[in-house]
């Protein structure tokens, strides 16, 4: 018995009355101006746009609702900017390219934003803190924005929360998306269905890189760029560019009119840069002219619609009662090699969807 119910029995057997408990409810938020942070987000405030991302990857189901709701008021305004996606070997300095590259940007007049997409972030719940202590002087600057990776739930739920967090952006007026693969396998191949450019970070030595990595994320690329050339290293990445244009030209194009090419460059020293950058323009001009860029946009929509699908349908098949209660037993059963793992499946979906048949 508490404090509060010994005071009320006492005051009970004196015969006074106690007086009423006070229930304290919880108050509920006013829903949002969502037109308001739209109407904002449209006018460059950036601040808005990272109200807007908050809900977008909240785990809220009411601030999923706000994100949907502002996603379809902004969709109208997006889709001008270009999508370049990042991966990179460890240790080819790809913090050091994307700041380099990104400021280089910012000087111009674009607006950039830098996204990570991490598939550990949908295991361990964590998020990349480091973005801004990586790139100091990119996050200085009032032409970027730079959010960390987002955090939680699914694959499919990263995946899904950075390309509306790329919509929000480009609603926002950033002409120019990074978004940098974290980590290793699955990452490159989500980033490449979100992006209309994708780019590699390697170093000298191409033979031990290509050997060491799978050929299909080499498939994926439209350029590769060998980093750290400089000083002493520099004819070693000259050796190593022509290794991989010719490894690429031997490889059926990423991206349908474009050959995938190799460059040479040193973010360090801020060498090499520019002729990215004149390259990705120049692809730029040519999809969008050609129509290639509108198509894989509609295909890369079309994808992302599937993906969610199959996202939502896993979940509801593991929440499924039956599901629930039969599952672990069926799992014992396969390992002891009393039924096969197509039976024990089999019959999961024969008592979940069963066919009239």
């Amino acid at each position: 018995m508490n404090e509060e119910d010994m005071r009320e029995k006492k005051e009970s057997s004196n015969g006074t009355k106690a007086p009423p408990r006070k229930r304290f409810r919880k108050k509920t938020e006013p829903p949002p101006d969502l037109k308001g942070i739209g109407e904002r987000i449209l006018k460059k405030s950036v601040s808005d746009l990272a109200k807007a991302i908050t809900y977008i990857e909240s785990q809220s189901p009411e601030h999923f609702t706000y994100g949907q709701e502002l996603l379809k008021l902004l969709l109208p305004h997006t889709g001008k900017s270009i999508r370049i996606g990042i991966t990179g070997v460890p240790g080819a300095g790809k913090s050091t390219f994307i700041e380099s590259f990104g400021t280089m940007l910012c000087d111009r007049g674009h607006r950039v934003a830098v996204l990570a997409v991490d598939p550990s972030s949908s295991i361990s719940g964590g998020s990349i803190l480091g973005d801004k202590t990586r790139m100091e002087q990119l996050a200085r600057h009032p032409n970027a924005f730079i959010r960390p990776s987002p955090t939680g739930g699914t694959l499919g739920g990263v995946h899904r929360k950075t390309r509306e967090t790329m919509l929000l952006c480009e609603a926002a007026g950033f002409d120019v998306l990074l978004i940098e693969t974290v980590g290793v396998g699955q990452s490159e191949f989500i980033v490449r269905s979100m992006t209309d450019f994708f780019m590699l970070l390697a170093l000298t030595g191409a033979g031990d890189d290509l050997q060491g990595m799978k050929k299909g994320i080499i498939e994926l690329v439209d350029a590769v760029l060998v980093n750290k050339a400089d000083g002493e290293n520099k004819q070693a990445a000259e050796k190593t560019k022509k290794e991989y244009d010719q490894f690429l030209h031997e490889l059926k194009p990423s991206t349908k009119g474009w050959q995938s090419t190799a460059f040479t460059c040193s973010a360090l020293k801020k060498e090499g840069i520019e002729d990215i950058w004149n390259a990705i323009a120049s692809f730029k001009s040519l999809t969008e002219a050609s129509g290639i860029l509108a198509e894989r946009r509609r295909n890369q929509t079309k994808e992302w619609l599937r993906s969610l699908m199959e996202d939502q349908l896993k979940q509801l098949f593991f929440q499924h009662p039956y599901v629930k209660t039969h599952l672990a037993d069926l799992e014992r059963k396969t390992m002891e090699g009393l039924m096969t793992p197509a039976q024990a499946a089999e019959q999961l979906f024969k008592e979940i969807f069963p066919r009239s048949d």
